[in-house]
């Protein structure tokens, strides 16, 4: 715990009960002694004897060290769920005994009939009181309806969009939008009106003549632009497509890439890493690491989380100018530029990312933009899962992809790889490997829904807006 300054020190008053919920206590620095003190007492007899012997008490201090880190225990106490049955004379019974397995047990316990003991995930998010201050109803303008509320966001995780103003198209719709929502232009104009960002907007008009599809981060790579700037300039130049081979991406206004063969170079591929003992490393042997982990999990009670950099209005009104950037360490030209690493894939370099989605035109790669081109003008059909190019493309692009990463791999830990083969063998083994895998791989791809936590900023960017 200590080791990790945003995480909190739990303590659990039944140890042995792994229902038990604990109390946690925050971290905060000081500046304190830690003092070794000793308390002596002698014994010495009075000249009078009359009186009684007093001891006499001694006290000495010595100073051990300095304390830097005090965790302080401010939080309430949760409720406890206790495994108990409640019988019909209202006798509690504790079900410990049945619902804990402390060693290997025969088939007869786990078939035996048993009270049903549904403990709660979770009882509160914060352990400290706070008050609710209530408003009173809200007296809207005249006209004003209240939004539409399905049942997808009535009760539960997801929740209606949020209004940036930004179109949605998906693959099977058949008109694409030729201008804006009058509200985005209207909010662009609104909120921008520095100078740089009139350079920015500029800058981005530009990148849509030479390509008229862009992912997010192929446009953070190329123009340095505040990302709470971008979210409102895009909707004012681009859609967004939800599904398709061109999902996750942004595309011109008025441009079609259904009726463009041509714009089967601009397609999405979804790329994993894989990893497992069969391609030759295990999960923890993985050259890029993941950013998260299940391990590293810590329970949502918490009052003191790491915040993040929140923009201020000074940020916004400033854009990119000398003020806005001052004290930055980057120049104001690329304080907000990614690396290009970020949507170029290239022979003999590892992806940022365990999963990336790159466009086809961004694999600098001279062997897969011929398995890209394999059908240079003979495209007849633009197809929900391959768009323009010829079926199981994708497939054929993350064989060779994987085999590159394998290589690169083997080069730098060598150890991982006890026998020796040669390329051929490898390409016949990912091959044969990516049978099965790559059809549930396939599966999951056709119900793509960007998941929260991503990775990749490109996967989870549409949360932006839904």
């Amino acid at each position: 715990i200590y080791a990790d300054p945003a995480k909190r020190l739990e303590l659990y008053f039944r140890p042995k009960d792994p229902y038990c919920h604990p109390v946690c206590a925050n971290r905060f620095p000081t500046s304190t002694m830690l003092l070794r003190v000793r308390r002596r007492s002698r014994r010495k007899k009075q000249l009078d004897t009359e009186e009684q012997t007093q001891p006499g008490v001694q006290f000495e201090m010595e100073i051990l060290g300095i304390v830097t880190t005090v965790y302080k225990f401010q939080g309430m106490s949760d409720f406890q769920y206790l495994a108990m049955h409640s019988g019909p004379d209202g006798k509690q019974t504790s079900m410990y005994d049945k619902v804990l397995m402390l060693k290997p047990e025969k088939e007869e316990f786990f078939n035996r009939e048993l009270p049903l003991y549904i403990p709660p995930p979770i009882f509160s998010r914060l352990d400290t009181p706070i008050d609710y201050f209530y408003r009173p109803d809200i007296q809207h303008r005249e006209g004003y309806n209240n939004p539409q509320v399905s049942g997808e966001n009535l009760i539960g995780l997801s929740r209606a969009r949020r209004p940036h103003n930004a179109i949605f198209v998906n693959f099977d719709d058949e008109e694409i939008p030729a201008k804006p929502l009058d509200a985005a232009v209207q909010t662009w104009k609104k909120t921008c009106t520095n100078p740089v960002d009139k350079k920015v907007e500029e800058e981005l008009r530009k990148l849509f003549e030479v390509r008229p599809v862009w992912s997010r981060n192929a446009v953070k790579a190329n123009i340095s632009v505040h990302p709470d700037k971008l979210k409102l300039l895009l909707p004012y130049l681009a859609y967004y497509m939800l599904t398709g081979p061109w999902r996750s991406l942004w595309v011109r206004f008025g441009y079609d890439p259904r009726k463009h063969p041509e714009a089967k170079i601009y397609q999405v591929l979804d790329f994993r890493i894989r990893c497992g003992m069969k391609y030759g490393y295990a999960p923890n042997d993985m050259p890029v690491k993941a950013k998260r982990s299940t391990y590293n999990y810590s329970l949502p009670i918490t009052v003191k989380k790491q915040v993040s950099h929140t923009v201020s209005v000074h940020d916004l009104k400033q854009g990119l100018g000398t003020a806005g950037a001052s004290g930055a360490k980057k120049p104001p030209s690329s304080r907000y530029k990614l690396k290009e690493s970020i949507y170029i894939f290239r022979e003999g370099a590892l992806p940022p990312y365990r999963q990336m989605f790159y466009q086809l035109c961004d694999l600098n790669v001279e062997s897969l933009q011929k398995i890209i081109h394999r059908n240079d003008g003979a495209e007849s059909e633009c197809t929900e899962r391959d768009g323009w190019c010829l079926p199981k493309t994708s497939d054929d692009l993350r064989d060779s992809m994987s085999l590159m990463i394998k290589q690169i791999i083997r080069s730098t830990r060598p150890a991982l790889f006890s026998n020796t083969t040669s390329s051929e063998d490898c390409k016949e083994q990912l091959a044969y490997e990516s049978g099965e895998d790559e059809e549930d791989e396939e599966e999951e791809e056709e119900d793509f829904k960007p998941s929260d936590g991503s990775e990749n900023e490109m996967e989870t960017e549409i949360l932006d807006y839904v």
